[in-house]
């Protein structure tokens, strides 16, 4: 696939998700009326992009940005605890980047013409002063995924206060299924942080972690009926990425991927009112992983530029250059041109499996 063909292919994705946002916050005033000045900064991104593009320079629209390596959860089979990304709560952070360094970050992405960056961890709401630093760039959507179990007063108001920050809370199923993975009682604490947001009218989305012994549930008629019902409006379904052999068997396959795809279709013509994103989602038709400054690039906590979350592995850090210079980073292009993006993989992550070959490409070896 051209350059070109991908830049309209992230283009045509982007559009899709903004306008069935607009159509899940009709109902919602505050939302709806920031959602409609977002469609009209989103319009003038893309034509940035295509201007770079023109140009000879590929701008993802999206970014990764995992603001913090501390969390209070151990959830059975993180891939960030996996690859010692991830402390406990309470950990140092020295060497993190500050809030200050990280609203650069996003305005910098904002004169780019990128318009999603999604806010992980870790925990992100560990750190309130970097998500009303995001709040401050109205340019950029930042979903920011959570575990939602430190939802205090204070973050609530951060959301109430910043339309430009949704909440996307991580869930895996019903309550047996959620708490097997994530602790018991999470899944009543999310139940009522939801059902705050409902009543507060704060617009938020669930994340689900998609392997085979959930998938059939999380996509089921009952488990979306019941985050309806809570106020839900999208729902993210992340590829689980198996962090040692031991789990591998409850990676996809290409037949689990067509049947989640298929179901995927029936449901956005059935819940008009939803939004719901796959990620990675289909890789043939993006022409392989859209990782390494394809269509998004992962920054860690301390600033390191990433390919992806799954593959924790940096020669260039945000510390020392601006964005646009990391999106060409020597170990980005190498994956780039190299075909390592394209190769064939279990689970939801092609340069998982890759980590003695992106080791070599940084000549750790």
């Amino acid at each position: 696939m051209s350059e070109w063909n991908l830049e309209e292919y992230l283009s045509h994705g982007v559009d899709r998700i903004i306008k069935g946002i607009l159509k899940a916050s009709l109902q919602n005033p505050k939302e709806s009326i920031f959602m409609m000045q977002y469609a009209k900064d989103s319009r003038r991104a893309r034509e940035i992009r295509r201007t770079q593009e023109e140009e000879g320079t590929h701008i993802p629209p999206f970014l990764i940005a995992s603001i913090t390596n501390q969390c209070n959860l151990h959830c059975k089979g993180c891939y960030a605890r996996a690859n010692h990304s991830c402390h406990d709560r309470g950990t140092c952070e020295n060497g993190s980047l500050r809030a200050e360094e990280w609203k650069r970050i996003f305005d910098e992405a904002a004169e780019l013409g990128i318009g999603f960056v999604l806010l992980a961890g870790g925990e992100p709401t560990i750190r309130p002063e970097v998500l009303e630093a995001a709040g401050k760039q109205k340019k950029i959507l930042f979903p920011v995924f959570t575990n939602g179990t430190l939802m205090k007063d204070s973050i609530f108001m951060i959301f109430e206060k910043n339309r430009n920050l949704i909440p996307v809370f991580s869930i895996e199923g019903d309550e047996q299924t959620t708490d097997t993975r994530r602790g018991a009682g999470t899944y009543q604490m999310l139940v009522h942080h939801m059902e705050r947001c409902k009543k507060e009218g704060i617009l938020y989305a669930a994340s689900v972690t998609v392997h085979k012994d959930n998938m059939e549930e999380a996509l089921s008629d009952s488990f979306l009926h019941k985050l309806s019902d809570k106020g839900c409006k999208g729902v993210v379904y992340v590829e689980y990425v198996p962090v040692n052999g031991n789990t591998r068997n409850l990676a996809l396959e290409d037949a689990d991927r067509d049947r989640m795809n298929q179901r995927l279709d029936q449901i956005r013509t059935e819940r008009e009112d939803m939004v719901f994103v796959s990620f990675p989602g289909d890789e043939k038709s993006s022409g392989g992983c859209l990782a390494a400054g394809r269509g998004f690039f992962h920054i860690n906590a301390a600033g390191g530029a990433e390919p992806c979350p799954f593959s924790p592995y940096s020669d260039t850090s945000l510390k020392t250059m601006s964005l646009k210079e990391a999106l060409n980073s020597p170990l980005f292009v190498r994956l780039r041109e190299e075909g390592h993006l394209e190769r064939e993989h279990i689970g939801g992550c092609v340069l998982f499996e890759q980590e003695n070959e992106v080791r070599r490409l940084l000549g750790d070896d």
